[in-house]
Protein backbone atom coordinates (compact mmCIF):
# COMPACT_ATOMS: atom_id res chain seq x y z
CA UNK A 1 0.00 0.00 0.00
CA UNK A 2 1.19 3.81 -0.64
CA UNK A 3 2.87 5.54 1.77
CA UNK A 4 0.27 7.83 2.25
CA UNK A 5 0.70 12.17 3.05
CA UNK A 6 -1.39 14.65 4.32
CA UNK A 7 -1.81 18.17 2.68
CA UNK A 8 -4.26 20.61 3.52
CA UNK A 9 -7.45 19.60 1.09
CA UNK A 10 -7.17 15.95 2.13
CA UNK A 11 -9.10 16.64 5.01
CA UNK A 12 -12.24 17.26 3.06
CA UNK A 13 -13.29 13.51 3.58
CA UNK A 14 -11.54 10.18 4.30
CA UNK A 15 -11.35 7.00 2.41
CA UNK A 16 -12.91 4.21 3.65
CA UNK A 17 -11.36 0.40 4.01
CA UNK A 18 -12.98 -2.80 3.86
CA UNK A 19 -12.12 -6.39 2.78
CA UNK A 20 -14.88 -7.96 1.79
CA UNK A 21 -16.04 -5.67 -1.10
CA UNK A 22 -16.22 -2.06 -2.08
CA UNK A 23 -18.08 -0.34 -4.78
CA UNK A 24 -17.48 3.61 -5.42
CA UNK A 25 -19.53 5.46 -7.30
CA UNK A 26 -21.16 9.03 -8.26
CA UNK A 27 -24.69 8.25 -6.96
CA UNK A 28 -25.65 6.19 -3.03
CA UNK A 29 -28.19 4.08 -4.47
CA UNK A 30 -26.13 2.75 -7.42
CA UNK A 31 -23.06 2.02 -5.26
CA UNK A 32 -25.39 0.13 -2.90
CA UNK A 33 -27.01 -1.62 -5.30
CA UNK A 34 -23.52 -3.05 -6.90
CA UNK A 35 -22.46 -3.70 -2.63
CA UNK A 36 -26.10 -5.90 -2.15
CA UNK A 37 -24.95 -7.88 -5.82
CA UNK A 38 -21.78 -8.73 -3.63
CA UNK A 39 -23.78 -9.91 -0.48
CA UNK A 40 -25.55 -12.16 -2.48
CA UNK A 41 -22.80 -13.85 -3.59
CA UNK A 42 -22.03 -12.13 -7.10
CA UNK A 43 -18.71 -11.27 -7.52
CA UNK A 44 -16.97 -7.67 -8.78
CA UNK A 45 -18.34 -8.02 -12.24
CA UNK A 46 -21.76 -8.88 -11.33
CA UNK A 47 -21.58 -5.45 -8.68
CA UNK A 48 -20.39 -3.34 -11.76
CA UNK A 49 -23.09 -4.45 -13.96
CA UNK A 50 -26.02 -3.55 -11.29
CA UNK A 51 -24.37 -0.39 -10.23
CA UNK A 52 -24.34 0.40 -13.95
CA UNK A 53 -27.74 -0.55 -14.98
CA UNK A 54 -28.96 1.04 -11.78
CA UNK A 55 -27.21 4.64 -12.66
CA UNK A 56 -28.93 4.46 -16.07
CA UNK A 57 -32.10 5.09 -13.31
CA UNK A 58 -31.14 7.43 -10.58
CA UNK A 59 -28.74 9.41 -12.36
CA UNK A 60 -29.83 9.52 -15.96
CA UNK A 61 -28.86 12.58 -16.22
CA UNK A 62 -25.11 11.04 -17.25
CA UNK A 63 -25.98 8.42 -18.93
CA UNK A 64 -28.91 5.58 -19.91
CA UNK A 65 -29.88 2.42 -21.56
CA UNK A 66 -28.66 3.95 -24.88
CA UNK A 67 -24.83 4.33 -23.73
CA UNK A 68 -21.40 3.34 -24.76
CA UNK A 69 -19.09 1.49 -22.34
CA UNK A 70 -15.82 0.39 -21.79
CA UNK A 71 -14.38 -1.80 -18.66
CA UNK A 72 -11.06 -2.72 -17.35
CA UNK A 73 -11.62 -6.05 -15.01
CA UNK A 74 -9.04 -7.66 -12.98
CA UNK A 75 -9.89 -11.04 -12.43
CA UNK A 76 -8.29 -14.81 -12.03
CA UNK A 77 -5.10 -13.04 -12.43
CA UNK A 78 -5.07 -10.89 -15.42
CA UNK A 79 -6.55 -7.68 -16.93
CA UNK A 80 -9.00 -7.82 -19.54
CA UNK A 81 -10.65 -4.79 -21.91
CA UNK A 82 -13.98 -4.64 -23.12
CA UNK A 83 -14.62 -1.87 -25.99
CA UNK A 84 -18.60 -1.68 -25.86
CA UNK A 85 -18.81 1.49 -27.88
CA UNK A 86 -21.31 1.75 -30.79
CA UNK A 87 -20.93 1.90 -34.91
CA UNK A 88 -21.71 4.34 -36.86
CA UNK A 89 -25.17 3.18 -38.94
CA UNK A 90 -24.97 2.04 -42.53
CA UNK A 91 -27.02 4.65 -43.88
CA UNK A 92 -25.52 7.63 -42.77
CA UNK A 93 -22.37 9.26 -44.61
CA UNK A 94 -20.30 12.79 -44.55
CA UNK A 95 -22.42 12.53 -48.09
CA UNK A 96 -25.96 12.00 -46.34
CA UNK A 97 -25.52 14.64 -43.81
CA UNK A 98 -24.31 17.50 -46.38
CA UNK A 99 -27.41 16.82 -48.56
CA UNK A 100 -29.00 17.73 -44.81
CA UNK A 101 -27.15 20.65 -45.12
CA UNK A 102 -24.51 20.01 -42.09
CA UNK A 103 -21.55 21.31 -42.22
CA UNK A 104 -20.74 19.69 -38.98
CA UNK A 105 -22.13 16.78 -36.51
CA UNK A 106 -25.00 18.02 -34.83
CA UNK A 107 -25.30 17.23 -30.86
CA UNK A 108 -29.09 16.39 -30.99
CA UNK A 109 -31.52 13.99 -32.44
CA UNK A 110 -31.08 10.85 -34.91
CA UNK A 111 -28.05 12.15 -37.00
CA UNK A 112 -25.72 11.76 -34.27
CA UNK A 113 -27.36 8.32 -32.40
CA UNK A 114 -24.56 5.53 -32.69
CA UNK A 115 -25.50 1.99 -32.14
CA UNK A 116 -25.78 1.72 -28.09
CA UNK A 117 -23.18 -0.66 -26.85
CA UNK A 118 -23.76 -0.88 -23.19
CA UNK A 119 -26.86 -3.32 -22.69
CA UNK A 120 -24.40 -6.10 -24.75
CA UNK A 121 -21.64 -4.96 -22.30
CA UNK A 122 -23.75 -5.93 -19.51
CA UNK A 123 -24.59 -9.33 -21.16
CA UNK A 124 -21.11 -9.92 -21.99
CA UNK A 125 -19.39 -9.09 -19.14
CA UNK A 126 -22.41 -11.32 -17.69
CA UNK A 127 -21.93 -14.69 -19.52
CA UNK A 128 -17.78 -14.12 -19.44
CA UNK A 129 -17.15 -13.55 -15.77
CA UNK A 130 -20.77 -13.21 -13.77
CA UNK A 131 -21.78 -15.44 -11.01
CA UNK A 132 -25.46 -14.36 -10.83
CA UNK A 133 -27.87 -14.56 -13.44
CA UNK A 134 -28.47 -11.43 -15.18
CA UNK A 135 -32.07 -11.47 -14.15
CA UNK A 136 -30.92 -11.15 -10.20
CA UNK A 137 -28.06 -8.69 -11.22
CA UNK A 138 -30.70 -5.54 -13.16
CA UNK A 139 -33.48 -6.41 -10.28
CA UNK A 140 -32.21 -3.20 -8.02
CA UNK A 141 -32.72 -1.14 -11.28
CA UNK A 142 -35.37 -2.90 -12.29
CA UNK A 143 -36.83 -1.66 -8.56
CA UNK A 144 -35.82 2.14 -8.80
CA UNK A 145 -37.49 2.12 -12.35
CA UNK A 146 -40.75 0.80 -11.33
CA UNK A 147 -41.23 2.43 -7.77
CA UNK A 148 -39.54 5.27 -7.80
CA UNK A 149 -36.63 6.63 -5.96
CA UNK A 150 -35.89 10.11 -4.50
CA UNK A 151 -33.44 12.30 -6.70
CA UNK A 152 -29.79 13.17 -5.53
CA UNK A 153 -29.05 16.69 -5.12
CA UNK A 154 -26.19 17.08 -7.95
CA UNK A 155 -28.45 15.02 -10.14
CA UNK A 156 -31.15 16.94 -9.55
CA UNK A 157 -29.51 20.19 -10.39
CA UNK A 158 -27.78 18.58 -13.47
CA UNK A 159 -31.42 17.45 -14.69
CA UNK A 160 -33.16 21.07 -14.09
CA UNK A 161 -29.92 22.57 -16.52
CA UNK A 162 -30.89 19.94 -18.71
CA UNK A 163 -34.51 20.73 -18.83
CA UNK A 164 -34.33 24.62 -19.38
CA UNK A 165 -31.52 23.72 -22.06
CA UNK A 166 -33.77 21.17 -23.65
CA UNK A 167 -37.11 23.47 -23.80
CA UNK A 168 -35.21 26.30 -25.64
CA UNK A 169 -33.50 23.94 -28.68
CA UNK A 170 -35.21 20.76 -28.81
CA UNK A 171 -38.87 21.94 -30.35
CA UNK A 172 -39.35 19.60 -33.25
CA UNK A 173 -41.90 16.51 -32.07
CA UNK A 174 -38.92 13.83 -32.19
CA UNK A 175 -37.94 15.08 -29.05
CA UNK A 176 -41.56 15.11 -27.10
CA UNK A 177 -40.85 11.61 -25.77
CA UNK A 178 -38.15 12.60 -23.52
CA UNK A 179 -40.01 16.13 -22.06
CA UNK A 180 -42.51 12.87 -21.53
CA UNK A 181 -40.49 10.90 -19.79
CA UNK A 182 -37.75 13.19 -18.02
CA UNK A 183 -40.22 15.96 -17.17
CA UNK A 184 -44.12 14.16 -17.34
CA UNK A 185 -45.25 17.00 -14.42
CA UNK A 186 -43.67 19.88 -16.91
CA UNK A 187 -40.58 19.99 -14.65
CA UNK A 188 -37.71 18.98 -13.79
CA UNK A 189 -37.68 16.45 -10.67
CA UNK A 190 -36.05 18.13 -7.83
CA UNK A 191 -34.22 16.80 -5.12
CA UNK A 192 -35.52 14.59 -2.71
CA UNK A 193 -38.91 14.47 -5.12
CA UNK A 194 -39.80 10.48 -5.79
CA UNK A 195 -39.33 9.90 -9.78
CA UNK A 196 -39.96 6.64 -11.76
CA UNK A 197 -40.01 5.10 -15.23
CA UNK A 198 -41.78 2.38 -15.49
CA UNK A 199 -41.16 1.77 -19.30
CA UNK A 200 -37.44 2.19 -18.17
CA UNK A 201 -38.38 -1.01 -15.92
CA UNK A 202 -39.54 -2.96 -18.60
CA UNK A 203 -37.04 -2.48 -21.12
CA UNK A 204 -34.52 -3.39 -18.01
CA UNK A 205 -36.07 -6.58 -17.47
CA UNK A 206 -36.44 -7.53 -20.91
CA UNK A 207 -32.57 -6.80 -21.19
CA UNK A 208 -32.31 -9.19 -18.10
CA UNK A 209 -34.70 -12.10 -19.31
CA UNK A 210 -32.94 -12.09 -23.19
CA UNK A 211 -29.20 -11.16 -21.69
CA UNK A 212 -29.67 -8.32 -24.01
CA UNK A 213 -30.69 -9.72 -27.21
CA UNK A 214 -34.40 -8.01 -26.88
CA UNK A 215 -32.37 -4.61 -27.50
CA UNK A 216 -30.59 -5.73 -30.21
CA UNK A 217 -32.65 -8.44 -32.17
CA UNK A 218 -36.05 -8.53 -30.51
CA UNK A 219 -38.73 -6.02 -29.41
CA UNK A 220 -36.73 -3.15 -28.50
CA UNK A 221 -34.89 -3.51 -31.46
CA UNK A 222 -38.22 -3.07 -33.42
CA UNK A 223 -39.42 0.14 -31.59
CA UNK A 224 -35.91 1.70 -31.94
CA UNK A 225 -35.91 1.11 -35.71
CA UNK A 226 -39.74 2.09 -36.28
CA UNK A 227 -38.80 5.63 -34.62
CA UNK A 228 -35.73 6.14 -36.38
CA UNK A 229 -37.74 5.60 -39.70
CA UNK A 230 -40.47 7.85 -38.46
CA UNK A 231 -38.21 10.87 -37.71
CA UNK A 232 -35.87 10.19 -41.06
CA UNK A 233 -33.11 8.69 -38.60
CA UNK A 234 -30.45 6.50 -39.94
CA UNK A 235 -29.98 3.63 -37.09
CA UNK A 236 -31.81 0.79 -38.30
CA UNK A 237 -32.37 -3.21 -36.79
CA UNK A 238 -30.13 -4.73 -39.05
CA UNK A 239 -27.16 -2.25 -37.17
CA UNK A 240 -28.56 -3.28 -34.09
CA UNK A 241 -28.50 -6.75 -34.82
CA UNK A 242 -24.64 -6.74 -36.47
CA UNK A 243 -23.37 -5.72 -33.29
CA UNK A 244 -20.91 -7.09 -30.97
CA UNK A 245 -18.91 -5.82 -28.21
CA UNK A 246 -14.89 -6.22 -28.69
CA UNK A 247 -12.44 -7.56 -25.85
CA UNK A 248 -9.59 -5.96 -26.71
CA UNK A 249 -5.72 -6.10 -25.11
CA UNK A 250 -5.48 -2.96 -23.13
CA UNK A 251 -2.80 -1.03 -23.47
CA UNK A 252 -0.15 0.66 -20.85
CA UNK A 253 3.31 2.36 -20.16
CA UNK A 254 5.27 2.00 -17.27
CA UNK A 255 5.32 5.82 -14.78
CA UNK A 256 8.01 5.71 -12.18
CA UNK A 257 7.86 1.78 -11.47
CA UNK A 258 4.22 1.62 -11.61
CA UNK A 259 2.52 0.19 -15.06
CA UNK A 260 -1.04 2.13 -15.98
CA UNK A 261 -3.40 0.64 -17.79
CA UNK A 262 -6.12 2.02 -20.50
CA UNK A 263 -8.05 0.59 -23.25
CA UNK A 264 -7.02 0.87 -26.36
CA UNK A 265 -8.28 3.24 -29.38
CA UNK A 266 -10.89 4.50 -30.23
CA UNK A 267 -11.23 5.61 -26.94
CA UNK A 268 -8.47 8.45 -25.67
CA UNK A 269 -7.07 6.56 -22.53
CA UNK A 270 -3.84 6.84 -25.28
CA UNK A 271 -3.75 10.56 -24.55
CA UNK A 272 -3.66 9.73 -20.78
CA UNK A 273 -0.27 7.15 -21.31
CA UNK A 274 1.10 9.69 -23.36
CA UNK A 275 1.32 12.10 -20.93
CA UNK A 276 2.53 10.75 -18.23
CA UNK A 277 5.45 9.38 -20.56
CA UNK A 278 5.83 12.55 -20.84
CA UNK A 279 5.65 13.92 -17.67
CA UNK A 280 8.04 11.10 -16.35
CA UNK A 281 11.18 13.05 -18.27
CA UNK A 282 11.04 15.11 -15.39
CA UNK A 283 11.07 15.52 -12.07
CA UNK A 284 8.39 17.31 -10.00
CA UNK A 285 9.75 19.04 -7.08
CA UNK A 286 6.67 19.64 -5.25
CA UNK A 287 2.91 18.81 -5.27
CA UNK A 288 1.85 22.39 -5.34
CA UNK A 289 4.19 23.84 -7.23
CA UNK A 290 4.64 25.89 -10.28
CA UNK A 291 7.20 23.78 -11.85
CA UNK A 292 5.05 20.78 -11.04
CA UNK A 293 1.72 22.24 -12.71
CA UNK A 294 3.72 23.55 -15.65
CA UNK A 295 5.16 20.44 -16.97
CA UNK A 296 1.94 18.53 -16.36
CA UNK A 297 -0.48 20.68 -18.06
CA UNK A 298 2.77 20.87 -21.22
CA UNK A 299 2.79 17.62 -21.21
CA UNK A 300 -1.48 17.13 -21.13
CA UNK A 301 -1.54 19.25 -23.99
CA UNK A 302 1.31 17.64 -26.38
CA UNK A 303 -0.21 14.33 -25.55
CA UNK A 304 -4.10 15.66 -26.17
CA UNK A 305 -2.85 17.50 -29.46
CA UNK A 306 -1.70 14.21 -30.42
CA UNK A 307 -4.59 12.50 -29.56
CA UNK A 308 -6.99 15.05 -31.43
CA UNK A 309 -4.85 14.19 -34.78
CA UNK A 310 -4.83 10.56 -34.88
CA UNK A 311 -7.25 8.85 -32.38
CA UNK A 312 -10.26 6.74 -34.47
CA UNK A 313 -11.41 3.72 -34.80
CA UNK A 314 -8.81 1.76 -34.55
CA UNK A 315 -9.32 0.02 -38.16
CA UNK A 316 -8.67 3.20 -39.71
CA UNK A 317 -5.75 4.74 -37.76
CA UNK A 318 -2.50 5.39 -39.00
CA UNK A 319 -0.71 1.93 -38.44
CA UNK A 320 2.05 4.26 -37.44
CA UNK A 321 0.45 5.38 -34.33
CA UNK A 322 1.50 2.74 -32.10
CA UNK A 323 4.88 4.44 -32.03
CA UNK A 324 3.35 7.40 -29.71
CA UNK A 325 3.84 5.42 -27.03
CA UNK A 326 7.30 4.58 -27.34
CA UNK A 327 10.01 5.91 -25.18
CA UNK A 328 11.95 7.64 -28.06
CA UNK A 329 8.58 9.62 -28.87
CA UNK A 330 7.73 10.90 -25.57
CA UNK A 331 11.59 11.77 -24.81
CA UNK A 332 11.49 13.88 -27.99
CA UNK A 333 8.00 15.43 -27.04
CA UNK A 334 9.19 16.46 -23.78
CA UNK A 335 12.10 18.22 -25.30
CA UNK A 336 9.24 21.12 -26.62
CA UNK A 337 8.68 21.75 -22.57
CA UNK A 338 10.72 25.05 -21.46
CA UNK A 339 9.92 27.26 -19.03
CA UNK A 340 7.15 29.49 -20.60
CA UNK A 341 3.37 28.05 -22.07
CA UNK A 342 3.26 26.84 -25.73
CA UNK A 343 0.68 26.31 -28.30
CA UNK A 344 0.76 22.77 -28.76
CA UNK A 345 0.54 20.75 -32.53
CA UNK A 346 0.93 17.29 -33.33
CA UNK A 347 4.01 15.52 -33.80
CA UNK A 348 4.81 13.87 -36.80
CA UNK A 349 4.72 9.85 -36.76
CA UNK A 350 7.53 7.73 -38.14
CA UNK A 351 6.78 7.10 -42.04
CA UNK A 352 4.87 3.93 -42.73
CA UNK A 353 -22.05 14.01 -19.17
CA UNK A 354 -20.61 10.20 -18.16
CA UNK A 355 -20.64 7.87 -15.01
CA UNK A 356 -17.81 6.00 -13.54
CA UNK A 357 -18.04 2.94 -11.09
CA UNK A 358 -15.39 0.92 -9.29
CA UNK A 359 -15.97 -2.49 -7.83
CA UNK A 360 -13.78 -4.63 -5.91
CA UNK A 361 -14.76 -7.94 -4.04
CA UNK A 362 -12.82 -10.07 -1.39
CA UNK A 363 -11.17 -12.72 -4.12
CA UNK A 364 -9.17 -10.08 -5.60
CA UNK A 365 -11.55 -9.30 -8.32
CA UNK A 366 -11.72 -5.66 -9.31
CA UNK A 367 -13.65 -3.77 -12.06
CA UNK A 368 -12.51 -0.45 -13.66
CA UNK A 369 -15.91 0.48 -15.71
CA UNK A 370 -17.69 3.90 -17.40
CA UNK A 371 -20.49 4.49 -19.65
CA UNK A 372 -21.92 7.24 -21.11
CA UNK A 373 -24.41 8.85 -23.23
CA UNK A 374 -22.32 12.14 -23.54
CA UNK A 375 -23.27 15.47 -23.04
CA UNK A 376 -25.51 14.50 -20.78
CA UNK A 377 -29.01 13.04 -21.47
CA UNK A 378 -26.93 13.00 -25.15
CA UNK A 379 -29.17 13.43 -27.81
CA UNK A 380 -32.07 14.17 -26.73
CA UNK A 381 -33.86 11.26 -28.13
CA UNK A 382 -35.99 8.79 -26.10
CA UNK A 383 -37.57 5.12 -27.81
CA UNK A 384 -41.49 5.98 -26.52
CA UNK A 385 -42.44 3.94 -23.66
CA UNK A 386 -39.20 2.49 -23.17
CA UNK A 387 -37.27 4.63 -21.17
CA UNK A 388 -34.21 4.27 -23.78
CA UNK A 389 -32.35 7.62 -23.62
CA UNK A 390 -30.17 7.22 -26.87
CA UNK A 391 -26.48 8.80 -26.55
CA UNK A 392 -25.23 11.12 -29.32
CA UNK A 393 -21.62 9.83 -29.97
CA UNK A 394 -21.26 10.78 -33.26
CA UNK A 395 -21.13 14.39 -32.74
CA UNK A 396 -17.19 13.53 -32.67
CA UNK A 397 -16.63 12.94 -35.77
CA UNK A 398 -15.72 15.32 -38.83
CA UNK A 399 -17.32 15.84 -42.02
CA UNK A 400 -13.90 16.25 -43.33
CA UNK A 401 -12.62 13.47 -45.61
CA UNK A 402 -9.09 14.49 -44.86
CA UNK A 403 -9.40 14.14 -40.88
CA UNK A 404 -8.58 10.94 -38.61
CA UNK A 405 -11.95 10.53 -37.44
CA UNK A 406 -13.85 11.54 -40.56
CA UNK A 407 -17.43 9.82 -40.60
CA UNK A 408 -17.76 6.45 -42.48
CA UNK A 409 -20.58 3.95 -42.09
CA UNK A 410 -19.71 1.61 -39.32
CA UNK A 411 -17.08 3.18 -38.36
CA UNK A 412 -16.66 4.01 -34.48
CA UNK A 413 -15.68 7.42 -33.57
CA UNK A 414 -13.04 9.26 -31.65
CA UNK A 415 -14.34 7.80 -27.95
CA UNK A 416 -14.15 10.44 -25.06
CA UNK A 417 -14.65 7.83 -22.34
CA UNK A 418 -12.10 6.34 -20.41
CA UNK A 419 -11.06 3.30 -17.40
CA UNK A 420 -8.43 3.00 -15.78
CA UNK A 421 -6.51 0.05 -14.19
CA UNK A 422 -2.83 0.68 -12.15
CA UNK A 423 -0.67 -2.39 -11.15
CA UNK A 424 2.72 -2.83 -10.00
CA UNK A 425 5.07 -5.60 -10.50
CA UNK A 426 2.27 -7.23 -11.93
CA UNK A 427 0.06 -7.71 -9.43
CA UNK A 428 -3.14 -5.46 -8.71
CA UNK A 429 -3.36 -2.18 -7.59
CA UNK A 430 -7.35 -1.10 -8.38
CA UNK A 431 -9.24 0.83 -10.96
CA UNK A 432 -9.67 4.61 -11.12
CA UNK A 433 -11.43 6.90 -13.18
CA UNK A 434 -12.37 10.24 -13.74
CA UNK A 435 -15.39 11.04 -16.00
CA UNK A 436 -16.22 13.98 -17.88
CA UNK A 437 -15.39 14.29 -21.53
CA UNK A 438 -11.96 15.40 -22.76
CA UNK A 439 -11.35 16.48 -18.80
CA UNK A 440 -10.91 12.23 -18.57
CA UNK A 441 -7.24 11.58 -19.72
CA UNK A 442 -6.25 15.33 -17.71
CA UNK A 443 -7.69 13.67 -14.80
CA UNK A 444 -6.19 10.64 -15.25
CA UNK A 445 -2.71 11.88 -15.40
CA UNK A 446 -3.85 14.35 -12.01
CA UNK A 447 -4.98 11.65 -9.77
CA UNK A 448 -2.16 9.23 -10.89
CA UNK A 449 0.62 11.68 -10.28
CA UNK A 450 -1.45 12.62 -7.17
CA UNK A 451 -0.80 8.97 -6.01
CA UNK A 452 2.27 7.83 -7.49
CA UNK A 453 4.19 11.45 -7.25
CA UNK A 454 2.90 12.67 -4.32
CA UNK A 455 1.61 9.89 -1.95
CA UNK A 456 -1.85 11.14 -1.78
CA UNK A 457 -4.62 8.72 -0.52
CA UNK A 458 -7.70 7.89 -2.74
CA UNK A 459 -9.56 10.63 -1.27
CA UNK A 460 -7.03 13.38 -1.05
CA UNK A 461 -5.90 12.50 -4.81
CA UNK A 462 -9.65 12.95 -5.47
CA UNK A 463 -10.49 16.34 -3.63
CA UNK A 464 -6.91 18.16 -4.39
CA UNK A 465 -7.43 21.03 -7.17
CA UNK A 466 -7.70 20.94 -10.39
CA UNK A 467 -6.66 22.18 -13.22
CA UNK A 468 -8.04 21.93 -17.22
CA UNK A 469 -6.51 22.47 -20.22
CA UNK A 470 -9.06 23.91 -22.90
CA UNK A 471 -7.09 24.97 -25.93
CA UNK A 472 -3.91 26.80 -27.00
CA UNK A 473 -2.49 28.46 -23.86
CA UNK A 474 -6.14 28.50 -21.79
CA UNK A 475 -5.93 26.80 -18.50
CA UNK A 476 -9.61 26.50 -16.43
CA UNK A 477 -8.76 26.05 -12.03
CA UNK A 478 -10.69 25.23 -9.69
CA UNK A 479 -11.71 27.95 -7.15
CA UNK A 480 -9.65 26.95 -4.61
CA UNK A 481 -6.51 26.26 -6.93
CA UNK A 482 -3.59 27.99 -5.10
CA UNK A 483 -4.00 31.68 -6.19
CA UNK A 484 -0.07 32.19 -5.95
CA UNK A 485 0.67 28.94 -8.23
CA UNK A 486 -1.92 30.31 -11.11
CA UNK A 487 -0.41 33.82 -10.60
CA UNK A 488 3.02 32.22 -11.29
CA UNK A 489 1.52 30.38 -13.78
CA UNK A 490 0.11 33.15 -15.88
CA UNK A 491 3.92 34.85 -15.33
CA UNK A 492 5.29 31.90 -17.54
CA UNK A 493 2.64 32.53 -20.18
CA UNK A 494 -0.57 30.45 -18.98
CA UNK A 495 -3.54 31.93 -19.67
CA UNK A 496 -5.70 30.93 -16.47
CA UNK A 497 -8.90 31.47 -15.81
CA UNK A 498 -10.92 30.87 -12.41
CA UNK A 499 -13.98 28.31 -13.60
CA UNK A 500 -16.68 28.98 -10.93
CA UNK A 501 -18.76 25.94 -12.28
CA UNK A 502 -16.63 22.59 -10.51
CA UNK A 503 -19.21 20.16 -12.40
CA UNK A 504 -16.43 20.82 -15.48
CA UNK A 505 -13.53 19.48 -13.90
CA UNK A 506 -15.25 15.14 -13.56
CA UNK A 507 -16.09 12.90 -11.13
CA UNK A 508 -13.86 10.34 -10.05
CA UNK A 509 -13.79 7.15 -8.17
CA UNK A 510 -10.65 5.33 -6.54
CA UNK A 511 -10.09 1.89 -5.07
CA UNK A 512 -6.10 0.45 -4.14
CA UNK A 513 -5.92 -3.00 -3.02
CA UNK A 514 -2.88 -3.65 -0.13
CA UNK A 515 -1.59 -6.80 -1.82
CA UNK A 516 -0.61 -8.08 1.14
CA UNK A 517 -3.61 -7.80 3.39
CA UNK A 518 -6.10 -7.63 0.55
CA UNK A 519 -7.13 -4.81 2.49
CA UNK A 520 -9.44 -2.06 0.19
CA UNK A 521 -8.72 1.73 0.35
CA UNK A 522 -11.28 3.87 -1.80
CA UNK A 523 -12.05 7.46 -2.06
CA UNK A 524 -15.62 8.80 -3.91
CA UNK A 525 -16.25 12.53 -5.55
CA UNK A 526 -16.48 15.43 -3.17
CA UNK A 527 -17.95 16.96 -6.50
CA UNK A 528 -20.90 15.02 -6.55
CA UNK A 529 -23.45 12.97 -4.43
CA UNK A 530 -20.59 9.72 -4.25
CA UNK A 531 -20.11 7.39 -1.61
CA UNK A 532 -17.97 3.84 -1.48
CA UNK A 533 -20.16 1.35 -0.13
CA UNK A 534 -17.82 -1.28 2.12
CA UNK A 535 -18.10 -4.30 3.37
Amino acid sequence: MFDYQDFPYASRRTPLFAKRGMVATAQPLAAQAGLDILKKGGNAVDAAIATAACLTVVEPTSNGIGSDAFALIWIKGKLHGLNASGNAPRQISIETMRERGFDSMPAHGLEPVMVPGAPAAWAECSRRFGCLPLTEVLEPAIDYAENGYPLSPVVAANWNHAYKKYRGILSDPMFEPWFQTFAPDGHAPHDGELWASPGHARTLQAIADTYAEAFYKGDLAEKIDRFSKAHDGFIRKEDLEAYRPEWVEPISSRYRGYDVWELPPNGQGLVALLALNILKNFDLTGKDTVDTYHKQIESLKLAFSDGKAYITDPRDMNPMAAALLSEEYASERSKLIGARAINPAPGTLPKGGTVYLATADGEGNMVSYIQSNYMGFGSGIVIPDTGISLQNRGHTFSLNPADANSLAPGKKTYHTIIPGFLTKDGQPVGPFGVMGGYMQPQGHLQVISNTIDFHLHPQAALDAPRWQWVSGKTVFVEPNFPNPVAQALIRRGHDIRVALDTGSFGRGEIIWRDPGSGVLCGGTESRADGIVACW
